[in-house]
């Protein structure tokens, strides 16, 4: 059995055509652009590159982009008062703050100064405490990425084991929620798991984020699981996953490539949050 190859760059475009037809009709009702701003400090090459991809999604969906470029030298408190401008600023629906920031910045106190209401990216205790308790609220990007891959295949999520390999607040955790809220079984693996094998063996669905290359081989995954691999590890300048795909797909139902699984849709739904901000924003 050879596994379905789930093309994220495919879904990822169908999604950015739904929120491009969004951005149009509040465009149309309310006079104006949906407003999207993101700071970035410092000079990460990383950043830069994910930041002009930021601001070339939202000029294919409509979506009007304000960059904020900060020195190496930014002082927490100059980021926090710019947060503090920018949540103030009805002009702006979604606001978010590049990782990592500068040495010396406090990384709590800049996410933390973000309101609520405007953190597209879903790092804010209010919105992770609201995703526990099962409210609506502005879920993390990379997480709603993979809930979506996993619906693409068509396989009901109610009642499967899904086993996450990673803890992390950006990706383990709150995937892990989500897929309690779908009605999985959760069990959430990591670096002090002992026999891991034994878990991701059982697994119906698996979830890799653990940011090591090919850590996860055919040989750990159960036959007929949907494998979502959300590494990227870099190395002599190619993009390797987190599982060895060429083992993995031979075990797997339905398995996403990287590059051109995860990765697209991160930015497509950072740009559904920031619709979604908007029209929350006029409710309130």
């Amino acid at each position: 059995m050879i596994a379905t190859r789930i093309d994220g760059k495919l879904l990822a475009a169908k999604l950015r055509e739904e929120v491009k037809v969004d951005a149009e009709k509040f465009e149309r009702e309310y006079g104006r652009k949906i407003g999207l701003a993101v700071i970035l400090a410092g000079e990460n090459p990383a950043s830069k590159i994910y930041v002009r991809n930021k601001i070339a999604a939202c000029e294919e969906t409509g979506v009007k982009s304000m960059e904020y470029y900060l020195p190496d030298s930014v002082t927490t408190e100059e980021l926090v008062e710019l947060v503090e401008t920018l949540n103030a600023d009805e002009n702006v629906d979604g606001l978010l703050v590049q990782l990592p920031l500068p040495a010396g910045v406090n990384e709590k106190a800049v996410l933390g100064a973000v309101a609520p209401g405007k953190d597209v990216d879903g790092f804010h205790a209010v919105n992770a405490g609201n995703l526990m308790l099962g409210n609506p609220c502005l879920a993390a990007c990379t997480p709603s990425g993979v809930m979506e891959l996993i619906k693409s295949t068509g396989i009901a999520i109610a009642g499967k084991h899904a086993v996450v390999v990673g803890r992390s607040n950006i990706v383990g955790k709150p995937v892990a929620l989500m897929l309690l809220s779908e009605n999985a079984t959760v069990t959430v693996c990591h670096s002090r798991t002992q026999n891991l094998a034994d878990y991701t063996r059982s697994a119906d669905i698996l979830v890799v984020a653990v940011g090591k290359k090919e850590f996860i081989t055919g040989d750990m995954i159960k036959p007929g699981a949907v494998v979502i691999d959300v590494g990227m590890n870099r190395e002599d300048k190619k993009l390797y996953g987190d599982v060895e795909y060429a083992s993995a797909a031979e075990k797997a139902a339905f398995i996403t490539p990287v590059p051109g699984g995860v990765g697209p849709m991160t930015i497509t739904m950072l740009l559904k949050n920031t619709v979604k901000a908007a029209y929350f924003g006029k409710k309130q």
